[in-house]
């Protein structure tokens, strides 16, 4: 009898790299011209896994969420790795955003991409563990053509397949 191949399809972000990221974008902020001396500042919180971005104006936050998404990038991080909450006004005149730092499949997200991999009618079994899904079944194709599957798809968060055996 074959044994039973599996992968799992999971959203982890490296907390060291996003710290990085946040570094270099305070240089930045703090060289450019339009945003230097202005009060704006962008603050990590590892252990409640929140960026806090801190600008006069929208306008500002904007350039701000800008410059960190490319700095981003160029780490390889996905900008879905950040899920922003709704812009609040901070004293006087300043305003600042919180971002969310994406961490594992919420159950709701899990639950409609088992429901999705079960719609291909493949030979697979989808099953949810904790913040990840593990999928399994005899054949690798019918597990890479899962997984080409769920890359079309525009999930809300950056997935990564992990432990293809």
């Amino acid at each position: 009898m074959a044994k039973d191949e599996s992968f799992d399809i999971v959203s982890e972000i490296d907390l060291q790299i996003v710290d990085d990221v946040i570094n270099v974008a305070r240089k930045e902020l703090a060289n450019r011209f339009d945003l230097k001396n202005t009060g704006s500042k962008i603050e990590f919180d590892r252990n409640e896994k929140e960026v806090t971005i801190t600008a006069p104006s929208e306008y500002q936050l904007q350039q701000i969420r800008d410059i960190l998404k490319q700095k981003m990038a160029k780490r390889n991080v996905s900008s879905k790795a950040l899920r922003p909450k709704p812009i609040e006004k901070a004293g006087g005149d300043m305003v600042f955003e919180v971002n969310e730092v994406v961490c594992g499949i919420d159950s709701d997200l899990a639950r409609a991409m088992v429901k999705e991999i079960k719609t291909l009618k493949l030979k697979v079994q989808a099953s949810i563990n904790e913040q990840k899904i593990r999928v399994s079944g005899k054949k690798r194709d019918d597990l890479q053509t899962v997984i080409a599957h769920i890359k079309e798809q525009h999930y809300p968060i950056p997935l990564q397949f992990d432990n293809f055996r």
